[in-house]
């Protein structure tokens, strides 16, 4: 570590532990250096040798890779979030009516990119649950899914900019089914747009691991143990994020 503390972070903990970050430089004088990105595309790069001393995934999967690989400690259940449709001005969809509107051949459907991104894995999650009320939602709504973000190829967003709220003011989908935390983000940014909440019977959690990089230095842990302080954890609920169980 030369200096500071190398995090590798999905993009949905941008702004909330970039300003983890900054608060623990304060209390500690030790600086984090931040890089976001869809998680499956971190852990490759992990897994190529690229260095980093904490992990922060939108998943457990992917850190538990690390750790099995013997590249990282043990994973610890650090934040919480969910799934809710970001939704262009047009639309006129509610929660009752969200399956129905993503079947309507009509409606341009962005997910993320499954395995590259643990958010579209979640989407397509929902879809699997979609098969239990609606036989052939599955295979219809993963026919039509766009994966407009997460892999390396994606389209990117301009500098600042949230990529969901970015994609679907500019047209390339009508509902967008991303983190609930993205889509407030992007409504900050797009106040058009609106934050449908997915029903009950196809709601999806998404749990996110943490864990510190094999041979990282002690500060490594340090952060990782603010993450999961109070501090830390009320800073990620400021956020929208639910709280871990440090597990």
């Amino acid at each position: 570590m030369t200096g500071g503390v190398r995090l590798y972070a999905a993009g949905s903990l941008r702004a909330a532990l970039t300003e983890v970050g900054n608060a623990y430089r304060q209390k500690s004088g030790t600086p984090v250096e931040g890089t976001f990105g869809a998680s499956g595309l971190l852990k490759e790069r992990l897994e190529k040798g690229e260095q980093a001393d904490v992990f922060a995934s939108a998943n457990m999967e992917h850190p538990r890779a690390l750790e099995k690989a013997g590249r990282a400690g043990p994973v610890r259940l650090f934040a919480r979030n969910r799934l809710c449709a970001l939704v262009a001005p047009h639309v006129k969809v509610d929660t009752a009516s969200l399956l129905e509107r993503m079947l309507d051949p009509s409606i341009r459907l962005g997910t993320s990119t499954p395995k590259a991104d643990p958010s579209g894995d979640y989407a397509f999650e929902l879809f699997a649950r979609a098969e239990a009320l609606r036989p052939g939602a599955r295979a219809a709504l993963e026919g039509k899914a766009l994966k407009l973000t997460g892999a390396a190829d994606s389209p990117r967003a301009p500098q600042g900019r949230n990529v969901y709220g970015y994609l679907v003011a500019q047209g390339r989908a009508d509902i967008f089914l991303s983190y609930c935390t993205g889509a407030a983000e992007a409504r900050q940014e797009v106040p058009s747009l609106r934050s449908v909440p997915v029903p009950d019977a196809l709601a999806v959690g998404a749990d996110y691991g943490l864990t510190v990089m094999t041979g990282a230095e002690a500060a490594a842990a340090q952060f990782a143990q603010f993450i999961l302080s109070a501090e830390g954890q009320a800073i990620l609920a400021k956020h929208g994020f639910g709280p871990g169980d440090g597990r």
